[in-house]
């Protein structure tokens, strides 16, 4: 089976063929780590660890995924600045944060995290290839600064499909010593203001790198000269990944060969961000919400889809994923399922694959983990064991592949021994009750029966009767009290359980960036 990605260089989808038989090298911008992570800064991670996934299961693949940290740029320095602390020690607390909110949500470590501040040889060794080529200059009012002359490259503007006439000005270093508005800095000159741990010496004069140079170098360290894929978020697109593009190319690399961008999430209909106001950050969320369901909510809409967040966004996905756990949780009481982490790719449906082989289309495979659900909890009430094993044993592996399947030890890793042993024990008392309940039933003593129901509802115990008997699962916990940080609007999408899907992401801008 074909594996097709939606290349946003070529604007069409494109069959997947690695540089390297087996192998994949995939470089995703990571996070600027100037404060505490919200959901929009994560969805990027989250979507790359799927398509890591559905490389490494679906198709065989050993990957390199490689994902920076920025932990050096204006907007960490002005930070610093602002709290009265060292740019170092700013960063680093809220890299920590990241890190923890990427393995709350279930996303595997990078094969390597390389952080900006540590491949500054790296960057100067390119930045004096591309001076030496004629693509980069000194500023020549002793600055310090070094530009990209963009002029020099005609392919500049190719990525974002973008006339160079047409292009806003860079605004990212002082304008005074470049010979093009458009040139955009490789190495920023020190500036007096500027503390002198945040300077690294250069043949062009003291300062730091620009943010566009730390990634062409980092990747060139980890994944060589050219590699397989480029992803990050569609803000990225221009300018960051479109003067990586062009100062690695015009350095003779041969640089990413696909480039994928995922959406945005928004809240009323804007990108979310620290400067609306409106950011939902992971830690707060998931004082309320579990780690599972944000990981859902954030899963299900197509990568190239925005997400629209509103309040019962996660009650919806809460619901989508109890009905997955609530199957899975019947299916062991009947000891129909597969131990933990067994399963063969054998086990996915054609119908899964075929939706993951079609640009990650994961709503599409939700579709059909859902309607396993549905086939096997009718199977479960026919008493179909060997049809409620095959379900189980196709939700478990479909549910590996996109990260959220509860048996997995990342999520039942908070079904300790004494948890496991608390259900079991409830399971016992339970069905005694039942027994109970079903006895006075046939007894037509439907006072006691009732009476037992209710006493089962007051725990928070819920009773389905169905044709092969009563069943039970625990109630969903009362979300009436949690705290929404945003009100509804008219319009606002149509809920994380079906994806929350707006439309593909689309157009080059120069919006406040998520990633670096």
């Amino acid at each position: 089976m074909t594996l097709r990605l939606f290349d946003t260089a070529a604007r069409e989808l494109r069959d997947f063929t690695p540089r390297e038989t087996g192998k994949v090298g995939m470089y995703i911008c990571g996070l600027t780590t100037q404060g505490a992570p919200h959901i929009g800064h994560i969805r990027f991670a989250v979507a790359f660890d799927v398509l890591r996934r559905w490389l490494e299961v679906g198709h065989g693949y050993a990957v390199t995924l490689v994902r920076n940290v920025t932990d050096i740029d204006d907007k960490v320095l002005r930070k610093a600045a602002e709290s009265g602390e060292e740019w170092f020690a700013l960063t680093y607390r809220n890299e920590r944060l990241t890190t923890e909110a990427l393995d709350a949500l279930g996303v595997e470590p990078a094969t390597y995290e390389p952080r900006a501040t540590g491949h500054v040889p790296d960057m100067v060794t390119l930045m004096e290839t591309l001076v030496e080529k004629g693509h980069a200059y000194a500023a020549p009012d002793g600055s310090g600064d070094v530009y990209f002359d963009v002029r020099s490259w005609p392919q500049y503007g190719s990525l974002s499909h973008q006339s160079l006439d047409d292009m806003a000005s860079a605004d990212d270093a002082d304008p005074r010593g470049k010979r093009d508005a458009r040139d955009f800095a490789l190495w920023k000159g020190r500036k007096p203001d500027e503390p002198e741990s945040a300077t690294w010496p250069t043949p062009f004069g003291s300062g730091r790198p620009g943010w566009h140079l730390e990634c062409s170098a980092m990747a060139r360290r980890y994944l060589g000269d050219e590699f397989d894929i480029h992803g990050g978020g569609i803000d990225l697109r221009f300018p960051h990944h479109e003067t990586e593009q062009a100062q690695s190319r015009a350095a003779g690399l041969g640089f990413a060969r696909y480039w994928l961008h995922n959406a945005w999430v928004t809240v009323r209909g804007e990108k979310m961000g620290k400067s609306l106001g409106n950011a939902l950050e992971v830690r707060t969320l998931l004082k309320t919400t579990r780690p599972l369901v944000l990981r859902y909510y954030l899963t299900a809409a197509h990568y190239r889809s925005t997400i629209e967040y509103y309040p019962g966004s996660l009650d919806e996905a809460a619901a989508a994923v109890e009905r997955i756990e609530g199957f899975l949780d019947r299916a062991a009481r009947r000891g129909a399922i597969p131990p933990a982490g067994e399963y063969a790719v054998s086990d996915l449906p054609e119908e899964f694959v075929l939706a993951m082989d079609d640009d990650l289309g994961v709503s599409g495979a939700l579709a059909v983990v859902h309607e396993t659900v549905r086939a096997g909890n009718t199977a479960l009430d026919d008493g179909d064991d060997e049809a409620v094993l095959a379900a189980a044993s196709a939700v478990v592996a479909m549910t590996d592949v996109l990260g959220l399947n509860p048996l997995a030890e990342h999520w039942s890793g908070a079904r300790d021994a004494s948890v496991e042993a608390a259900r079991e024990a409830l399971g016992v008392l339970v069905a005694a009750l039942l027994d109970r309940r079903q006895a006075a039933r046939q007894e037509r003593d439907f006072a006691r029966a009732d009476a037992i129901r209710d006493e089962l509802a007051a725990a928070g115990i819920l009773i389905e009767d169905t044709p092969s008997g009563a069943r039970w699962s625990l109630a969903r916990p009362d979300r009436s009290d949690r705290t929404d940080q945003t009100d509804r609007t008219d319009g606002a999408g149509a809920g994380a359980g079906a994806g929350a899907g707006v439309g593909p992401a689309g157009r080059p801008g120069r919006a406040e960036r998520a990633g670096g």
